[in-house]
């Protein structure tokens, strides 16, 4: 759910700098001029300077000139101001505290960047309630390719009028409305107008209040979005129910590579019309079904059929309360899932005792990079299976392993993983943590560990929380981090 953390502003851009701005305005002053001349014939509201000179037949071109010049300089300082400058056609302002007051700037800045392909206004509040002033510039034609709104206060008003847009903004690939919940009262028109966005490949309509009848509303416009390659509809709780009858439109999305529906409440039946539409996404490479725990006993069918996307990197399936039939199913389909890159099963608790379902799919899995395994149940066996994997030279390019809240685990168990863990390579971050509810001494299978810390040349991270290290074992850590100096966290102790 990384989509929704802010963003921040680049080291670079804290010092005014104006060079590319003037660029881009130089740039634009023969169009802005023309723009002004065939002001009369568009169906755009002109700001105050431009409405004088499109109304003035006497005006003299150096008026012109200098009226134009000046706007320019205004447009300039308000970027200055806000310590940000158009970078390669993009003008990045997330997260800057813009005001009221700066709405009108900004739709007048943006106006002399007749060039801008990507605008970034998330986190800003009062843009919600604003955007006909920022946007109204935009006119058939624009260039703009991806433009960004994340929780920007964004009103029912600000998505009908973003739906009337659209149809103009022809070159338009990415749109996140994302965390701006009012809009679904203007979905119809912002669906209407998708349908005009044929160009269109990436769609986020993360946390924005959909329901069971807004699935229907965007069914309607996917058969217009045949480019479309991400669709994100995460985490709209009420949105359970609403594809039991329309799913059949999503199949028309014959690219589509990514699609998160974590977090929607989806229903047996949502998973049963699914179950028809998802195998068909031939080219999907991501999926994401976290957190919907009706899954666990309506999804055998599913994720049985998952071997039919031979193409998919990225499977999360994790706290879908899956049970013992869904997950054998799933562990027979992955066999099938070579160009697997990220498998995230925890919170699963039916992995536990179970893990030896799939061996295969772990032998195979040349690509695998992440495995996460936390809160599965795991036991002793299912880690001892792991670490005979690990020897034998399979899962060689795991990057990020994930064991932690497994505490069903014996100091024997943990002995044969540290013992094995050495061999995986590229191994970056391993988490083993305890519940926070539970601390346990370290056996002596943490010496093992730091062992194999030396044999793992990309290893920066060791989650170890609520293991308590004996005053020996915390001796070798400190004797370890002088010695090596290669800056490894643990991240362990007794108050985490």
């Amino acid at each position: 759910m990384s989509q929704t953390r802010k963003k921040t502003s680049s080291e670079g851009e804290t010092k005014p700098q104006t060079s590319t701005v003037n660029k881009f305005l130089r740039g634009s002053k023969a169009e802005s001029r023309k723009q002004n001349n065939d002001l009369k014939t568009t169906d755009s509201q002109p700001s105050d300077w431009i409405q004088k000179t499109a109304t003035s037949e006497t005006a003299k071109p150096l008026g012109l000139e200098m009226e134009l010049r000046s706007s320019m300089e205004k447009n300039e300082h308000f970027l200055q101001k806000l310590g940000k400058k158009a970078v390669n056609k993009c003008l990045d302002l997330n997260n800057c505290g813009l005001t009221t007051a700066d709405m009108k700037e900004m739709g007048e800045a943006l106006e002399m960047i007749p060039e801008l392909e990507e605008l970034n206004l998330s986190w800003n509040s009062k843009v919600g309630g604003n955007l006909p002033l920022i946007l109204q510039k935009f006119q058939k034609g624009s260039k703009i390719q991806m433009i960004e709104l994340v929780d920007c206060s964004l009103t029912s008003e600000d998505g009908t009028f973003l739906g009337q847009l659209l149809p103009m903004l022809q070159s338009l690939e990415v749109l996140d409305l994302s965390i701006n919940r009012d809009i679904v009262g203007s979905l119809n028109s912002i669906a209407q107008g998708l349908k005009s966005t044929s160009n269109l490949k990436v769609l986020k309509l993360h946390s924005c209040g959909l329901s069971q009848k807004s699935v229907k509303i965007l069914d309607t416009a996917f058969r217009y979005l045949g480019e479309l390659r991400k669709l994100d509809l995460s985490c709209n709780k009420d949105l359970g129910g609403g594809f039991e009858d329309s799913p059949a439109q999503l199949v028309m999305l014959k690219h589509l590579q990514v699609l998160d529906l974590h977090q929607c409440s989806l229903t047996a039946d949502d998973v049963m019309s699914l179950t028809q539409v998802i195998p068909l996404l031939s080219n999907l490479q991501e999926l994401d079904l976290s957190a919907n725990k009706k899954m666990g006993s309506s999804s055998e069918n599913l994720l049985s059929r998952l071997r039919f996307l031979p193409a998919l990197k990225s499977l999360v399936i994790n706290n879908c309360a899956l049970e013992s039939e869904t997950f054998t199913a799933l562990a027979e389909a992955s066999v099938h899932l070579s160009a697997l890159e990220v498998f995230d099963l925890s919170w699963n608790k039916c992995v536990g005792g179970n893990l030896k379902l799939l061996l295969e799919t772990l032998k195979l899995s040349m690509s695998l990079q992440v495995l996460r395994l936390s809160s599965c149940s795991l036991v002793t066996e299912d880690v001892a299976l792991l670490a005979s994997v690990i020897q034998t030279g399979h899962l060689a390019k795991l990057q990020k392993l994930d064991l932690s809240y497994n505490d069903s685990i014996c100091d024997a168990g943990w002995t044969m993983f540290c013992q094995n863990v050495r061999f995986l390579k590229e191994l970056i971050e391993l988490d083993i943590s305890l519940r926070p509810s539970n601390f346990r001494d370290c056996g002596q299978w943490f010496r093992h560990l730091l062992y194999a810390v030396t044999k793992l040349p990309q290893i920066t991270e060791i989650g170890m929380k609520r293991w308590i290290l004996p005053a020996s074992q915390e001796e070798e850590l400190e004797c370890f981090d002088q010695d090596k100096k290669r800056g490894i966290r643990f991240d362990h102790g007794r108050f985490q």
